[in-house]
């Protein structure tokens, strides 16, 4: 089972992001976005696949995972949705990318939507998991349905101090118990978890996760620097540019939407698909049906 190695590592905003890259120099750029709590490995089949093809790949690791650091102490260790965003526009500038193909899920598909939404002009195309992935933090205390309730118990679990003591003292189970239930039916193996779960050890990974989830639900303030970016997120701004949309039949996070639930919040061409089989973890649970999406908008590009 193949690392993504070497990983590279440069200064972009507020981290030096670790990320790995694959493919030619001049290729078509594609950014690979992965979620919580998983890590670049998410992408370890999709990447090669889309080198292949001639994309420049380049899969970063998020703040609080993996080898990515931030730069000065004195940074908030945020895990809000307008720090994910402006990361990526950091990065793309650090790397001097004009534009790029957009695509991730979870945590990395809400920065990717984010950029989709308030940066069009950088971004190329957006493939997205359970469509349109950025929070109305104003409408976070309305309660769901209770099975939409019972799936997101982490969530809450991780407001309270009790939560956040789970997260330290148990995280590799904790994350473990969270790859099994939102993806019932992916029968990964331990080497394939542990090859992720290093990501886990970065030492801001609590803080940015405990933060994440608290903020989301406007528990506690957020990084005075992004307050900008929160405020135009607030407006749930549309996504205009190309977009490949997923769901999967067996996401234990989200159930599968049909392309109406979201549909106000994209003004530009979009697909929306629903793949079977698949839980909330669809890049590497159908890296062929992921890259094929991505080459689908890198084609559509040219």
């Amino acid at each position: 089972m193949a690392a993504l190695q070497p990983l590279q590592h440069i200064e972009a905003g507020v981290l030096r992001v670790a990320y790995f890259e694959a493919g030619p120099a001049h290729g078509m750029p594609v950014l690979l976005m992965h979620g919580f709590p998983y890590d670049v490995h998410a992408y370890a089949e999709v990447a090669p696949l889309l080198a292949a093809q001639g994309c420049r790949v380049i899969v970063p690791f998020l703040r609080g995972f993996g080898d990515t650091r931030f730069v000065s102490i004195a940074t908030p260790r945020s895990g809000e949705q307008a720090a994910l965003g402006a990361d990526l526009m950091a990065l793309m500038d650090a790397l001097a990318l004009t534009r790029a193909v957009l695509a991730g899920y979870d945590w990395g598909g809400r920065a990717a939507c984010v950029v989709a939404a308030l940066w069009p002009e950088r971004c190329t195309g957006l493939v997205t998991y359970n469509g349109y992935n950025i929070q109305h933090i104003a409408s976070a205390m309305s309660p769901l349905a209770p099975d939409g309730e019972r799936r997101l118990w982490y969530q809450y679990y991780f407001h309270s101090e009790r939560g956040r003591a789970g997260l330290v003292s148990n995280r590799r189970a904790l994350c473990r118990l969270l790859w099994q239930t939102w993806s019932p039916t992916w029968a990964f193996d331990d080497a394939t978890f542990e090859r992720s779960a290093a990501a886990f050890d970065n030492p801001d990974f609590v803080d940015v996760v405990i933060h994440s989830y608290r903020h989301r639900f406007g528990l506690v303030a957020g990084d005075p620097a992004c307050a900008a970016i929160e405020q135009r997120l607030a407006t749930q701004p549309p996504i205009g540019v190309p977009t490949i949309s997923f769901d999967g039949t067996d996401d234990g996070v989200r159930p599968p939407a049909d392309a109406a639930q979201d549909a106000q919040r994209f003004t530009g061409p979009r697909s929306h698909r629903i793949v079977p089989g698949v839980g909330h973890n669809m890049p590497q649970e159908a890296p062929r049906v992921f890259a094929d999406a991505v080459l689908e908008l890198v084609r559509g590009a040219h």
